[in-house]
């Protein structure tokens, strides 16, 4: 799996900090971030069919990026 360095504004990792771990959603940092990247793409998918800007049969697969 590739490895994507980004810069973090600290109160966005601390915030994320506070869904990680044993009392938390998430089982660490790349767990959650993993899934706040497919949620969002998910969401933007949603909204380019809408807008008819992607053909329903591209979406129904799933992302390919």
């Amino acid at each position: 799996m590739p490895k994507v360095s980004v810069e973090i504004p600290q109160e966005l990792l601390d915030d994320l900090d506070s869904h990680v771990g044993d009392d938390g959603k998430f089982v660490n940092r790349s767990d959650a971030i993993r899934a706040s990247i497919r949620k969002t793409l998910d969401m933007l998918d949603e909204i380019d069919e809408r807008h008819g800007r992607v053909d329903s049969a591209e979406t129904e697969g799933g992302n390919t990026n």
